[in-house]
């Protein structure tokens, strides 16, 4: 449970920085330290997540869901972008122009970047909390041009 518990926080973490912790206690109602303690790893705190009610706000303005695609990787549950249930026929918010054929040159610069990161983390034969930060940062990044690219293949053979 102690690897779950970490992961979720990880990820948690993600969210906040990418809304930003300033926009994020406005969005939730909480303070700066309240929001840094649903991921601090300090052991007084282990026990500690963000509610979901405040997942699903901050998720709302992020532009990745990181806490619920981190739930669904535990699961073993591939998520896709859709239709927002009020948009009958409106396209979700998600930025996807292009198609497959821009999704592939992204993909492969998105992979490029992961495994630059990656041979700079391991020089020195130890990856720091820092540069797990990075290849984190790089492999949400390649999911989200990956699901880019499943939506467009599911467009084309529809």
């Amino acid at each position: 449970m102690a690897e779950i518990g970490t992961y979720l926080k990880k990820h948690t973490e993600a969210l906040v920085k990418d809304v930003g912790i300033e926009a994020a206690c406005q969005i939730t109602g909480k303070s700066k330290a309240t929001l840094g303690r649903y991921y601090s790893d300090n052991a007084e705190h282990t026990d500690r997540f963000m509610p979901v009610d405040a997942v699903a706000k901050l998720e709302e303005a992020a532009s990745f869901p990181h806490v619920t695609s981190a739930l669904a990787d535990l699961k073993n549950i591939t998520l896709s972008y859709g239709v927002k249930p009020q948009d009958d026929a409106a396209e979700s918010s998600v930025d996807r122009n292009g198609g497959v054929n821009a999704d592939v040159i992204a993909l492969s610069q998105r992979f490029a970047m992961l495994m630059s990161e990656y041979q700079t983390a391991i020089e020195d034969g130890i990856i720091t909390v820092n540069e797990a930060k990075r290849l984190l940062r790089e492999t949400v990044l390649l999911q989200q041009v990956l699901l880019d690219m499943k939506l467009h293949l599911e467009e084309e053979s529809a």
